[in-house]
């Protein structure tokens, strides 16, 4: 995630509210992948409005950044759940013999952006391969980029650095530039005064899911129940955030970090919704945080012919649906 903001010193406890004594429930580390942000919105709403204290939990959340690995923390057994960005490092995971597995995606669509300036010949995805410039950051060039290389027919030698500057881009029309659809197009239309041109990688092909919940196969052995409390909380913490009273769980997010601005929130919200980034496909049937094995097997498949993800890894390792596609939390959606 993209976000801009300090990194606050330590993890933050939150204490659930709700009508279970917090000392009844079990504490549990949830690391997220980035400062807090509206894209981490369902689970400080779970935390502010009691769903995981209902069921059993009390939830922390320890912020991610910059200079914050959370991943090997969750494999150090010093948090219980993380945040994953896509699928890509839950099959890196099972290639390595690491006991991990994606227990939920919480993001139906991965928010990767392509900007592009209005008006200048770039204004459909296929004309975006035209453009003179593609400013992509390091991660990307290594994922999704090369599936656009090797499918889309990009090319590699148009690709300059993204250094979470805005700037090139405004500057070069002819440019095209990476981004989350809740971040970067809002610092393009405070800073260069227009709106650019967006385009969803996930409606374009690029179908993984994202904000996946990770847990190790020794915690999902062990605490099933602790999972499913987790996952079913988190879901409904979706529902609640996007379709309710979310005030409270954004005095959260601003209180973890200040930087966070009311306009900008507002901004990442609607886009979420505009999205379909959290609900919206399956989700309609199965609920916030359903997966599908044919999707996922769709993704690697991809992944492999792009040279992305080895092939021969036992992809079924990587997740399972067990505490999903219940439909849990649809009845919140107002």
């Amino acid at each position: 995630m993209y976000g801009k903001g300090k990194v606050l010193a330590g993890a933050v406890a939150l204490l659930a509210a709700g009508t279970l004594g917090a000392a009844a429930n079990e504490k549990v580390t949830f690391g997220t992948n980035w400062l807090a942000e509206p894209e981490h919105g369902g689970y400080y709403q779970a935390i502010a409005d009691g769903t995981y204290a209902a069921c059993g939990l009390d939830v922390t959340i320890m912020q991610g950044g910059p200079q914050v690995s959370g991943r090997p923390m969750l494999l150090a057994g010093k948090i219980d759940f993380y945040m994953g960005g896509n699928l890509l490092s839950a099959f890196d995971a099972v290639q390595q013999g690491i006991p991990m597995r994606v227990v939920a995606a919480d993001f139906q669509k991965d928010p990767q952006v392509i900007m592009s300036h209005p008006g200048e010949g770039l204004d459909k995805w296929e004309d975006l391969k035209n453009a003179d410039q593609y400013i992509l950051g390091d991660e990307g060039a290594q994922t999704f980029f090369q599936w656009m290389v090797t499918a889309l027919g990009f090319d590699a030698a148009k690709r300059v650095p993204y250094t979470f500057n805005p700037a090139p881009f405004i500057a070069n029309k002819k440019s095209i530039q990476q981004g989350y659809v809740t971040s970067e197009p809002f610092a393009v239309q405070k800073q260069g005064g227009f709106i650019p041109n967006q385009f969803l990688l996930a409606d374009n092909g690029w179908d993984t899911y994202a904000t996946t919940i990770e847990v190790m196969q020794d915690t999902i052995d062990k605490r099933p129940e602790v999972v499913q409390c987790f996952v079913d909380g988190s879901a409904k913490g979706w529902y609640n955030y996007l379709y309710g009273d979310n005030k409270a769980a954004n005095d959260m997010i601003k209180k973890d970090n200040p930087d966070m601005t009311d306009e900008q929130i507002a901004f990442s919200i609607a886009q979420l919704k505009k999205f379909g980034i959290v609900d919206s496909g399956d989700t309609e049937k199965l609920g916030i945080g359903g997966m599908t094995e044919a999707r996922i097997q769709s993704f690697y498949d991809k992944m492999v012919k792009a040279k992305v993800a080895q092939p021969g890894i036992d992809i079924k390792k990587a997740y399972t649906l067990a505490f999903i596609n219940k439909g849990v939390g649809r009845e919140l959606k107002k």
